[in-house]
């Protein structure tokens, strides 16, 4: 019983980060490469995803913050948090780092700082919703369930 309640819980959080363009189909691929060889494998892989865009973004502040602004250093770092995103299926930081290349191509200061501010709280989004749903998943394996693969 409390299986299913948590399956239907994580059923449902997980469908609204998909309608909420949140996560797109490729967080699906990730989650159909799990299987019982590699239990932990999604959380494995969201882990380093956090890991790798908090030195990311840490590394973009850097740059954005020295004078004169090297957009070209400041672009290499927002295509590595590009490709992170959409390799794990975190649509709307993917879609805020296009913004964000934009402005590095133009070398617009100001937009480049608007969008380092939209990526970073489109990153603390997706990291929030993303740890809840690990939560989910091990609260699922503990009570003995297994994680529902989801289609988006």
């Amino acid at each position: 019983m409390e299986v299913r309640r948590l399956q239907r819980q994580y059923v449902e959080f997980a469908s609204s980060l998909f309608r909420e363009g949140f996560l797109d189909e490729q967080f699906s691929q990730v989650q159909q490469l799990q299987d019982e060889t590699n239990p932990d494998f999604v959380y494995e892989v969201v882990t380093l995803f956090i890991q790798d865009s908090e030195r990311l973004l840490s590394e973009l502040a850097r740059s954005i913050d020295e004078q004169p602004v090297d957009f070209v250093k400041v672009d290499a770092h927002v295509h590595q948090l590009k490709g992170s995103s959409a390799s794990i299926g975190a649509r709307r930081v993917k879609n805020a780092c296009l913004a964000f290349r934009s402005s590095c191509d133009g070398n617009n200061f100001e937009g480049c700082l608007r969008c380092f501010q939209q990526v970073r709280n489109e990153y603390s989004l997706v990291k929030s919703k993303l740890e809840s749903l690990l939560g989910l998943e091990q609260q699922i394996m503990r009570a003995g369930g297994s994680v529902p693969t989801l289609k988006c």
